[in-house]
């Protein structure tokens, strides 16, 4: 998987702008995507320094429209924690 397809898009909920202080940011990432593929695409779109990378799948919820019911697929989110001393200017006044 080339490194421009496995960010998505940021993620920019209560959670993830109360993470900016601690120096971590939270992403959507591509389904098949591993945590050394996210650290490198991460380093090399932002020109920062990843210390960790935390992923989770997150499950797609059931929602009724009259009597189908239908549900979302599945997606992937990465936390992804800086060095000390690096910030990602992208989230700066969100």
């Amino acid at each position: 998987m080339h490194l421009y397809e496995v960010l998505r898009r940021p993620l920019i909920t209560e959670k993830a702008t109360s993470l900016k202080e601690e120096d971590k940011y939270a992403f959507e990432v591509a389904g098949k995507a591993t945590k050394s593929q996210i650290e490198k695409a991460v380093e090399q779109a932002f020109k920062v320094k990843v210390s960790k990378v935390n992923v989770m799948t997150v499950p797609g919820k059931t929602r009724r429209f009259g009597r189908r019911q239908v549900t979302n697929s599945p997606w992937k989110k990465a936390i992804v924690t800086l060095a000390p001393g690096h910030k990602i200017t992208f989230f700066e006044g969100v």
